[in-house]
């Protein structure tokens, strides 16, 4: 109901408005704009019964529109700003107490199509990963405008500066998308760098992703032949300046920019004065416009590649007659080093990269295979110098320093910027760090897409890894904008037939795929193409909003089609020559990762079943209720088939048995009798896990979710090899790829990978995969207790499960409606529990509680469901590890 017209809740106001858009973002999609709102209270119980929403082309032109009756808060659609133009909103909800105020406004400004810009991609011709391309202009403004835009993309990678001052703070922009279907435009205020007068704009243009050697077949110039930037300044009045004919092109200092082998920089050669007017570019050449499709560009929604934290180094030892020094970031990290060196002019300093020491202390560089992961710079001068790479980054925590004095060291670490989302400590200080290392892990290969690695001759976007990880990434990060966008990318490539590649963007080709025997197809593997319906429903259970699942309902039903197609009349999938399978299994050959315990077809099946209900969830939601029925009796149908014919001897895996319950593949009358099995399995192997990348995710809620917490505990903590923990006391500071990348010895593992005739894939070791930190999820929903019990944290379960001998936790998410957070202490059998609660927010209590237990919240009765604020709840009879809990209603 709404409130009545006239009143006023003086108690309750509005915190906080965005869009679905990277925070800070200029120059965004025109299409689908929506808000989201935080609101706080300081009257118990409060609820929001309604909504309106002004827009105007300022804050002091707003018109109200209409009242809506509803609690929503989250992605709520609104009228969109026109192309190039900005508009301004600003919200009020109704509660049963009244009217708040308006909220503060906030302004969404879009950016142009590509079809509407005016420049053109413009180049000079340049060998591959060759010298940096230098575009320049001088331009002349007669005052300096009120408000003044740069647009800017490249086929390629660019760096901007007006008048010797660099545009923006993102790197590697415009980041890595499907080239072919769309590359990204970023919008920057540049109002403060110009001048009356004239004025230089230069533009710093490298091959990257789109010319550069990508993957692991030696492949250049996959997208094209020619690297070039496009770039538009524009005020009020409309076009100042556009990449034409008009500009010249020549190279200065960055004689050859790789992403996998490094950055040359001879500073002998750079051009002095390129930044002022006077800067004589007699020997340059005029730029040649590259014809190509402006219909590609589109503007940025996610976050771009920006610094996200700067490590001082530290010197190691280094034994007699060694030359140069070597450092210790203390972190495995994406990036650089920032190297300050005290030389002679001519001095060629190098820098080396490494995640790993050897044994012996040397730079352990075999893992890197064909990257050279090295940057080197040749000295203009006598005295200091503060050195950085340009257009590539390392995967690396240590680094060899050799050609000058070396004055300090600091590794700059790179990242999609996505704000921190998740929150956990506990008393067990191996989880913490592990807990860690996973959130670095994530950072370090959210690097434009998610990424397998981030230092050897890979890095691409493999989609098993993904939605292997995609909820606990969630759970970590704010992650829905940049989910949305590989998304797309995904859809881009995803074949006509319907089949989703297993790597996006999708660089492959069929004869670059090696395993074993010779080539496999690169589409439509199990687990890996079920991205296209996991990572989707993750995004929108952690954020609340449809919108990722009203993009992506095409692409889902597209892939459970062909899955379909696949079957035939059989109901099941039939044996295909190659799957990927349960991807380094523990007991699998160490150079044959795809041979698991369990039949790759069961679980190519059990995956088919996933994908084909979670379509069917996305139906009823934002599609056609019909449809969501008839892929739920498909899936039923699937998942009857694949018991029958495989489901008995798959479930004696760990993979097999937690597919089974946790995808629903086993007859209810079976599941108990699988989890006994699989807990047997964990007692009798002393918590040894055995799963790959399919099977970790959910091996510890199979057991959780069935009564064995007792077992998912001493999974979760062993610390002999395999495990999670092993990592931790082995050093690790990120999620290795093997789960024993380091051998007891303290040997490093060979990584030998049988790749058919290929040499290039010949090894497979990575210190940086998220794939097995993806039961991250776990310990927030069941060591701290908190979980989604309906998408965006509407309703939020409260269920801790105490075990371990871990006697307290706290943990926090920042949902979209405010930050909701537990801390748990377990003393002599009494549980005690401070929970926030945000505002829009139920929270539902599951607690461990036995018969002899007593319950108080707020030092009062125990009550089923909380609202906003902190409440203390007291749990007395609480057992460690106990399997039993009740819903407190």
């Amino acid at each position: 109901m709404t409130a009545p017209h006239a009143a006023i809740d003086s108690a309750t106001r509005i915190t906080l408005v965005r869009s679905q858009h990277g925070a800070g973002l200029l120059g965004v999609p025109a299409r689908g704009t929506r808000l989201s709102w935080r609101v706080t209270s300081t009257a118990p119980g409060t609820a929001q019964v309604a909504y309106q929403i002004a827009s105007g082309a300022d804050a002091d032109s707003l018109i109200p529109g209409e009242v809506v009756d509803s609690s929503a808060a989250i992605g709520v659609p609104v009228t969109d700003p026109r192309p190039g133009a900005a508009l301004t909103y600003a919200v009020r909800i109704a509660t049963q107490r009244g009217w708040t105020a308006w909220s503060e406004p906030i302004v969404v400004e879009a950016g142009l199509p590509g079809k509407e810009l005016q420049g053109r991609v413009i180049g000079i011709p340049s060998p591959v990963e060759g010298p940096v391309q230098i575009l320049r202009r001088v331009f002349t403004l007669s005052d300096v405008p009120a408000a003044a835009r740069l647009r800017l993309s490249a086929l390629g990678l660019v760096d901007a500066w007006i008048n010797g001052r660099r545009v923006g703070d993102a790197v590697l922009t415009p980041g890595w998308t499907s080239y072919q279907k769309r590359i990204l435009v970023d919008t920057h205020d540049v109002t403060d760098l110009l001048v009356a007068g004239e004025n230089v704009i230069v533009l710093e243009v490298g091959d990257g992703w789109y010319r550069g050697r990508m993957g692991f077949a030696w492949r250049t110039e996959i997208y094209g032949t020619r690297s070039g930037a496009i770039a538009q300044l524009e005020d009020a009045d409309g076009v100042i300046v556009a990449t034409d004919e008009s500009w010249r092109g020549g190279f200065g200092a960055v004689r050859g920019a790789s992403i996998y082998d490094g950055t040359t920089v001879d500073l002998t050669l750079a051009p002095a004065g390129v930044h002022s007017p006077g800067f004589d570019d007699g020997a340059w050449a005029g730029v040649d416009v590259i014809d190509h499709d402006l219909a590609v560009f589109e503007p940025r929604s996610a976050p771009p590649i920006r610094v996200v934290a700067e490590l001082p180094m530290r010197p190691l030892d280094r034994r007699d007659g060694e030359q140069g020094a070597r450092f210790d970031a203390g972190q495995n990290v994406s990036g650089w080093v920032r190297v300050v060196v005290r030389g002679r002019a001519g001095d060629v300093v190098r820098v080396r990269h490494a995640e790993v020491l050897e044994p012996s202390g040397d730079l352990h560089t075999a893992a890197l295979r064909s990257a050279k992961a090295t940057d080197t710079y040749v000295l203009d001068r006598d005295g200091e110098h503060v050195l950085e790479p340009q257009f590539t980054f390392h995967g690396f925590q240590f680094a060899d320093i050799a050609g000058a004095e070396v004055v300090s060291a600091t590794a700059i670490a790179i990242s999609s910027d996505l704000p921190q989302r998740g929150e956990f400590s506990s008393s067990h200080a191996a989880l913490d760090r592990f807990h860690e290392n996973v959130r670095w892990s994530q950072r370090d290969n959210f690097v434009s897409v998610p990424t397998d690695c981030p230092q050897r001759d890979e890095r691409l976007g493999w989609t098993g890894d993904a939605q292997a990880f995609a909820a606990t990434a969630s759970t970590l990060m704010d992650s829905e904008a940049f989910w949305r966008t590989w998304l797309r990318d995904l859809t881009a490539d995803q074949g006509e037939d319907g089949a989703v590649a297993s790597i996006v963007p999708d660089i492959i080709r069929f004869e670059d795929m090696r395993m074993g025997e010779g080539a496999v197809d690169n589409m439509g593997r199990a687990g890996w193409a079920d991205a296209a319906t996991i990572v989707p429903w993750a995004a929108y259970e952690a954020s609340g909003s449809d919108e990722v699942l009203v993009q992506q309902l095409g692409s889902m039903r597209d892939w459970v089609e062909h899955l379909r197609r696949r079957a035939g009349d059989d109901v099941v999938l039939p044996t295909e020559p190659f799957q990927y399978g349960d991807w380094l299994d523990p007991d699998a050959p160490g150079d044959r990762p795809w041979l698991a315990k369990v039949s790759s077809d069961y679980v190519a099946n059990a995956f088919y079943v996933r994908s084909a209900r979670l379509l069917a969830r996305a139906e009823r939601l934002v599609g056609d209720p019909a449809r969501g029925q008839e892929y739920d009796e498909l899936a039923d149908r699937v998942a009857d088939a694949t018991w029958h014919r495989w489901g008995a001897e798959a479930a004696r895996t760990q993979t097999g048995a937690a597919l089974a319950l946790e995808f629903d593949i086993a007859p209810a009358e079976e599941r108990s009798k699988i989890a006994e099995a699989l807990a047997a399995d964990v007692r009798a192997l002393d918590g040894r896990i055995s799963t790959g990348f399919l099977g970790t995710p959910l091996v510890l809620f199979a057991l959780s979710n069935n009564g064995h917490l007792e077992e998912a505990y001493r999974m979760l903590l062993r610390r002999e090899a395999p495990s999670w923990l092993y990592q931790v006391d082995h050093g690790a500071t990120t999620v290795w790829e093997r789960w024993d990348a380091i051998l007891p010895d303290g040997s490093i593992n060979p990584g030998d990978m049988d790749a058919g005739s290929s040499d290039d894939a010949g090894s497979m070791l990575s210190f940086n995969h998220y794939a097995y930190g993806a039961m991250i999820d776990w310990v927030y929903r069941t060591v701290a207790g908190i979980a989604p019990a309906e998408p965006g944290y509407r309703v939020a379960r409260i269920a801790p499960r105490p075990g371990g001998g871990i006697d307290r936790a706290r943990a926090a998410i920042e949902t979209a409606y405010g930050r909701l957070a537990i801390a748990w202490e377990l003393d002599a059998e009494v549980l005690a529990i401070t929970l926030e609660v945000p505002f829009g927010v139920t929270a539902e209590l599951d607690l461990p509680v036995t018969a002899g237990s007593e319950v108080s919240v707020n030092d009062g009765p125990a009550l089923g469901a909380l609202t906003h604020g902190v409440h203390r709840i007291t749990v007395t009879g609480v057992g460690e590890t106990t399997g039993q809990a009740g819903l407190l209603a």
